[in-house]
């Protein structure tokens, strides 16, 4: 076997395969420890507002979908051992199995961001948004003819009324928090679709085997992450009691 042969998927500036591995898990973690510092203080605010006032927080939370939360970490748990094939897949050139495990990882994730938009639209048509949205119940300075609309189909407006000033804020509050940390994971899941498209479109091409699986390796622990902060996520947002 030649030299060439040997480097054909090492870059020009490393000196071995194993030295290009080691670089790009540093970088990897790295970038995901960016990551964790950004949920980080998401989970930190989210906390302290939890505790100042976790009785807003225990009513809020009746709103949210445990059933379907719980199908969401389901399927996020499905699609991290699906992942965790398909690297395995990639190290041993299974490239067959790699495309497989890849298609059920990308369609996990489908039916994740699926199950999300309903509850956004859920949450949109019940007027439970952040309290600057234009159809929010929290919005006191929304114009009365859209709230008006959104109060007859809203099955939280006569529990909404019933609170004090203060706490229907900090409710809105909630909302405005599950919007941030839900949406913002959910742009982490989008992303990771498009990884996984391109990963499956190089998996066809034959690109991956025991010498060249970098890539799955490195977006696969990218993967993992995002169903680790969901896992956070399910419980911290939709089981408070």
């Amino acid at each position: 076997m030649t030299a060439t042969t040997q480097n054909e998927h090492v870059a020009h500036h490393f000196d071995s395969a194993e030295q290009q591995l080691e670089t790009g898990k540093l970088g990897i973690w790295t970038f995901l420890l960016t990551e964790i510092m950004l949920f980080g203080g998401l989970f930190v605010a989210y906390a302290m507002y939890r505790n100042n006032h976790p009785e807003a927080y225990q009513f809020a939370a009746q709103f949210l979908d445990t059933t379907w939360g719980a199908i969401n970490t389901a399927v996020l748990i499905l699609s991290s051992l699906s992942m965790a094939w398909a690297v395995r897949n990639a190290q041993l050139g299974q490239t067959r199995a790699l495309i497989i495990n890849l298609v059920i990882t990308l369609v996990c994730a489908a039916a994740f961001m699926g199950v999300k938009s309903q509850e956004y639209s859920h949450k949109y048509h019940e007027g439970l948004l952040w309290a600057s949205a234009e159809h929010s119940l929290f919005n006191p300075n929304a114009d009365p003819a859209v709230i008006a609309e959104v109060r007859a189909h809203s099955s939280a407006t006569a529990a909404i009324d019933a609170l004090d000033p203060e706490t229907k804020t900090i409710v809105g509050l909630f909302f405005g928090i599950y919007f941030v940390m839900t949406g913002l994971h959910g742009v982490h899941v989008l992303i990771g679709m498009i990884l996984i498209l391109w990963l499956i479109f190089r998996a066809r091409r034959g690109d991956f085997g025991p010498k060249n699986f970098n890539a799955v390796d490195f977006s696969g622990l990218y993967w993992h992450l995002v169903d680790l902060i969901w896992i956070f996520l399910f419980p911290l947002l939709y089981l408070i009691s």
